[in-house]
């Protein structure tokens, strides 16, 4: 029999090519199907950012899915997602889209990366001829990126640096790599909604909503006050402005997405773990500002911004949040006092640590105004800072202090510590101080202490001003005498009213017995 050795060895080719090209069918096959989607697909966004650095996001997307199972990658996500948090949803037909696994994909692609990512492989090392511009190639293998870039020629010879005229070109991008945050997921998508008896069309757009908690985006709110000069009959009055401060480091941009902010302390499980506090309501005619609704969230309170914004990442933004005008305000000097030398002498006592009495001690500067509908105001104010101004003589905005408030519900008064007065000073001293006997058997004191104070207000201004005196007193005391009339603000403070004469000075004198 005559034989064909060209003929056997092309059939058993062919054979062979048949047989891979049936393999490689057969594996494509049993990868799923990939889909990308990126804000390309998003028609409608939103997000409610939290003062804790935190944020919920809902994405709403139009992608074309596949009947059966497919992988969904969903690019354009925070980087700083907490990806346990993601839930994907079919926005039409719940029941027909399920999510069988996720995957954060954040090893985001970078020039040092891509050449971590080729350890050990090949790539081409394009040299430049700067005389004349011609270009040769030869081949390396990556065999270091620590400290420095380490490279083995194909004859053999290893360089641990490129020539200024030289740079890497690379085959590919490895696929753990991602040129943006995506979250992959596998998914299938059912023919048949058996819930609702539609069938899925594979050639129209499904909606589906992803939702996620990340960080990277916060919000604050800022104040300024303007305080009128105090000629008006009953005090000063001010006018409050509230501006909302968005931060956005999350690693995306937020594209026209309808924006709600929450104010309140949010409970997280996280270290380091956050108790929750709790915000008191209160039903209000708030005066927000035009664009911004505000609204009762449990013992939250939610600001929804009445308009798209669009926050890009690395931006910070503001929104006007709120504003008033015409609110009462009060002026209050403050001195505040230790509660530790109650314990311990500086007269009759070598060695008292008390030296700090018989100095000058500062006067405080605060400013109260109740926040009230009766004051111009009522209005649930977000914990931020209070900066307060007042023009001068030439009409010119001047800077006088500035504090930071927490959450303040209606029918609350705000006090803003602004600084310290300058006209007003306070010079204390100890005039008495003994150890009493030690009590009876069987009380429930150990030591008793009684000692004598004199405070002297000096007051150069051109009118009388009046010193709030705030003495913290420790243990169980009584005050025996003094020569003004005392109040007990709590358990441990003492509180005097003491009005200075204009260019003038007030003496404070009292004496105190304090049990241990």
């Amino acid at each position: 029999m005559r034989s064909y050795p060209s003929l056997r060895f092309s059939l058993r080719l062919t054979a062979g090519a048949v047989l891979c090209a049936t393999l490689s069918t057969a594996q494509a096959q049993t990868q799923p199907p990939a889909i990308n989607s990126s804000q390309d697909d998003q028609h409608a966004l939103a997000i409610t950012i939290y003062n804790e650095n935190l944020a919920l996001v809902k994405d709403q997307r139009q992608i074309h899915l596949p009947s059966g199972t497919s992988t969904l990658a969903l690019g354009d996500v925070s980087a700083r997602i907490r990806p346990e948090t993601a839930l994907l949803r079919h926005l039409q037909q719940a029941d027909a889209l399920r999510v069988l696994e996720q995957n954060f994909d954040f090893d985001l692609l970078t020039p040092q990366k891509l050449l971590d990512k080729s350890m050990g492989r090949s790539v081409r090392v394009l040299r430049t001829n700067p005389a004349t511009g011609a270009d040769t190639t030869e081949t390396a293998t990556v065999l270091s990126t620590q400290d420095g870039l380490v490279l083995q020629y194909a004859d053999q010879r290893i360089e641990n640096s490129l020539p200024a005229n030289a740079r890497v070109v690379f085959a590919d991008v490895p696929s753990t790599l991602r040129s943006r945050p995506t979250l992959s997921m596998l998914v299938n998508m059912q023919a048949n909604n058996r819930a609702t008896n539609q069938a899925y069309t594979p050639h129209t757009p499904q909606d589906v909503e992803l939702s996620y908690l990340t960080s990277g985006l916060g919000w604050k709110a800022d104040y300024v006050v303007e305080l009128s000069p105090d000629t008006h009959a009953s005090g000063p009055q001010l006018n409050l402005s509230g501006w909302v401060t968005l931060t956005n480091t999350s690693g995306t941009s937020y594209r026209n997405a309808r924006l709600q902010l929450v104010a309140g302390d949010v409970n997280q499980v996280a270290p380091p773990e956050r108790q929750l506090r709790t915000l008191a309501m209160a039903a209000t005619t708030a005066k927000v500002a035009d664009g911004v609704r505000e609204e009762s969230l449990f013992e939250y309170h939610l600001y929804s911004l009445q308009r798209p914004t669009t926050l890009e990442n690395n931006q910070t933004k503001q929104v006007a949040l709120l504003s008033a005008s015409g609110v009462p305000a009060r002026k209050v000097l403050l001195l505040q006092g230790q509660d530790y030398y109650y314990l311990d002498g500086v007269v009759g006592n070598a060695g008292a640590s008390n030296t700090n009495l018989g100095e000058r001690f500062k006067v405080s500067a605060w400013l109260e105004f109740d926040n009230t509908e009766r004051a111009q105001l009522g209005l649930p104010l977000p914990k931020g800072v209070v900066r307060v101004y007042q023009r001068d003589a030439a009409g010119s905005a001047q800077f006088l202090g500035e504090d930071r408030i927490d959450h303040t519900p209606a029918q609350q008064t705000v006090r803003l510590r602004l600084g310290n007065a300058f006209d007003v000073t306070a010079d204390k001293k100890q005039t008495d101080f003994k150890k009493l006997p030690a009590n009876a058997a069987g009380s429930k004191y150990r030591y008793s202490y009684e000692s004598a104070y004199e405070l002297v207000l000096k007051n150069a201004k051109k009118e009388a001003v009046t010193v709030t005196v705030q003495e913290p007193v420790p243990g169980d005391w009584q005050i025996i005498h003094s020569n003004l009339p005392s109040t007990k603000g709590n358990a441990h403070t003492a509180t005097w009213s003491v009005t200075v004469p204009a260019q003038g000075q007030a003496t404070l004198s009292y004496r105190v017995v304090v049990r241990m």
